[in-house]
């Protein structure tokens, strides 16, 4: 039986839990969708990724607004997928912040990829009549950046770990309550998409900086939050482990001079046993594969994901 298409089948409602991480700190998790956070300045909020449509992103905005009424100053994005950014202008934020790489990719990318992950994630995109085109910061960084909260709340830290899930990934991390907020560059019993990823330097340096945080709680860009030292490590080294079992089974496959589906065919075997039952395992494995076969092709980044160019992916490897 032929698999559908992505996470195109994916229809069913997720239930929507607020996590109350520490004074004036939330996260909004669902089951395997992406999450979401916002951080309470003294007088104002940092609002954590913005929801693929604006519609979406007011459902969000609905459920924060029952703890808080300060406006929406900062708006982060970690990185530049639709799914992230796309219902940005619904927080009215004074300032978009992003990494200087990931205005770049918008420019570069960020038509194709809407088009990409609308057709891939249809169930994500409530009311994409709502979307007023391509999000573009306001305001870039290339190392670090601070937010300070105001009163006794400390700073907000905005950092580039690295290339790894895109990029341009940046973390938030608050050092007086040992909470960060990762993106994509960390999931809690999720699997990862890396279709548009620096493998090596995501499983070796980008995630020795993640852990070197040393974050008490950790929102990844899906999965449960991980509370405690242990979950987060623990969600750090799934992390390694699912990039370094593809690193090593698509690999040997390349350097023994087979095909990608192959390639893929491997991973599968060796991945699905821990991840297959998590979410979005099926849907990315086909251009996770893809990409890191690039990647030993010695292309070094990621070629652009178009609508046409998914299909074409999928029917090769996953059909």
């Amino acid at each position: 039986m032929t698999k559908p298409f992505a996470s195109s089948a994916d229809l069913a409602a997720t239930t929507e839990t607020l996590e109350v991480l520490a004074d004036g700190v939330y996260a909004l998790t669902a089951e395997g969708d992406p999450n979401v956070g916002a951080i309470e300045g003294e007088d104002f909020l940092v609002a954590f990724e913005a929801r693929a449509t604006p519609a979406a992103a007011r459902d969000w905005l609905a459920v924060l607004r029952e703890h808080t009424d300060k406006p929406v100053r900062f708006l982060v994005l970690s990185h530049y997928h639709a799914v992230r950014v796309l219902g940005a202008s619904a927080f009215d934020a004074d300032v978009i912040v992003a990494h200087e790489k990931t205005r770049e990719l918008v420019a570069e990318r960020g038509q194709q990829d809407w088009a990409s992950e609308y057709g891939r994630m249809p169930r994500l995109f409530r009311e994409p009549e709502t979307i007023p085109g391509l999000t573009w910061p306001t305001a870039t960084f290339s190392d670090r950046c601070t937010i300070p909260l105001g009163g006794d709340r400390g700073d907000l830290v905005l950092q580039y770990c690295g290339r790894g899930h895109t990029e341009g990934d940046i973390v938030a991390w608050l050092p007086e309550q040992r909470i960060l907020f990762a993106g994509d560059l960390v999931e809690a019993q999720a699997a990862l998409y890396t279709g548009d990823a620096f493998h090596t330097d995501w499983s070796s340096a980008t995630l020795d900086t993640v852990a070197s945080f040393g974050a008490e709680a950790l929102v990844g860009g899906r999965g449960g939050v991980a509370r405690g030292r242990a979950a987060v490590d623990a969600a750090i080294a799934q992390t390694r482990g699912f990039l370094l079992t593809m690193r090593e089974q698509v690999g040997a496959v390349h350097a023994a001079g087979g095909e990608v589906k192959e390639a893929f065919a491997r991973a599968h075997s060796a991945l699905e046993p821990e991840f297959g039952r998590w979410p979005i395992f099926e849907h990315c494995l086909p251009f996770n594969v893809q990409r890191l076969w690039d990647e030993y092709d010695g292309i070094e980044r990621p070629q652009i994901w178009t609508a046409e160019r998914d299909r074409e992916v999928w029917a090769a490897l996953q059909d």
